[in-house]
């Protein structure tokens, strides 16, 4: 991004997106629709006056989605940051606007220029694969949370059977349960419609405490394993890295793996390490091996998804479903 003379920084919002030149330090307030982008690309070029333009704005979900297919769609160069290192880039801020914080995003596009890379919108089955496993998540919690409630009412209830409330809750948690369905299924059908994404998600599948959700998960955070040049920055991004922490002699204290990450996604591979625990007996004896060691249980856990994470991206690179090696050893 460094043969750019200026960029245009955005906050994203609602209803409105705000837009501030950097060099020309001109701020307009625009609607976030189609309408609002186009007035947004002749005030750019009626102020800059210049072709060498990119913008920059944070990733909001849905709200920023809006504006990077339209700006996609019209070959315009964007890049859709983190809020989290904008806000860490800007320093002490006592001031919280919409016209400051977009002031404070085309300042930190325009210092960091050289290090951006313009940013692309995902297929269209990549982001319809995201909206279902959200979707998925939101509704299992809710069914979670129906489930709770109809078995603390049948406690206390003499005769749940014929309780109009437990009938009710009956009902939703049927109804919940078949959209899970639903949306599985659908799924699977997104995933056999793109050959590489099948390819993977088969892959996948071979290893011990992969199913549906971890497998789809994982395709859709690593963008079909095309985001992470290697296993090490996924899971960096997951959090389950170890980092150093020291300073001089007096601080020194043992590799930790940082706060800042994926939680959702490091909740799936947790849950898929106690399964492959259970379930495979080569990642077992690791297991029992780190613990023999006298590591805490949590750290030996850690080490087990950092396993699979490694043997996600092996199975991938390599073309070939996951051989259990015991099964073939003399």
């Amino acid at each position: 991004m460094k043969n750019y003379k200026e960029v245009v920084g955005i906050d994203v919002s609602k209803k409105t997106i705000d837009a501030y030149c950097y060099h020309g330090q001109v701020h307009k307030e625009f609607v976030n629709d189609i309408v609002g982008y186009k007035s947004l690309i002749k005030w750019v070029f009626k102020v800059c006056k210049e072709d060498t333009v990119f913008y920059c704005f944070e990733n909001t979900g849905y709200y920023s989605l809006k504006l990077a297919l339209y700006l996609s769609s019209q070959n315009i160069v964007y890049v859709e940051e983190s809020p989290l290192k904008i806000k860490r880039s800007s320093g002490i801020v006592k001031e919280k606007t919409d016209v400051l914080d977009a002031c404070l995003i085309a300042r930190y596009a325009w210092l960091y220029r050289e290090e951006l890379k313009p940013s692309t919108v995902k297929s269209t089955s990549h982001l319809e694969l995201g909206r279902l496993l959200a979707l998925r998540d939101q509704i299992v919690r809710n069914n979670a949370g129906l489930k709770g409630t109809l078995k603390e009412m049948k406690v206390l209830l003499s005769s749940p059977t014929t309780d109009a409330g437990c009938i009710s809750l009956k009902r939703s948690i049927e109804y919940l349960t078949k959209q899970v369905t639903c949306i599985e299924k659908r799924i699977k059908e997104i995933m056999s419609e793109d050959t590489s994404m099948q390819k993977n998600y088969e892959l996948l599948t071979s290893l011990k405490g992969f199913g549906l959700v971890v497998a789809s998960q994982l395709i859709y955070h690593t963008g079909n394993f095309t985001r992470f040049d290697n296993w090490r920055a996924f899971s960096s991004y997951c959090g389950t890295a170890p980092f150093e922490h020291r300073s001089g002699t007096s601080i020194h204290r043992r590799k930790q793996c940082h706060y800042l990450g994926d939680r959702k996604m490091k909740s799936l591979l947790s849950m898929a390490s106690v399964s492959a625990i259970q379930h495979d007996s080569e990642l077992r004896l690791y297991y029992n091996k780190k613990l023999a060691e006298g590591k805490d249980k949590m750290l030996a856990v850690n080490n087990v998804r950092n396993k699979l994470i490694a043997r996600a991206f092996a199975v991938v690179k390599r073309g070939t479903p996951y051989v259990v090696l015991q099964q073939h050893a003399a």
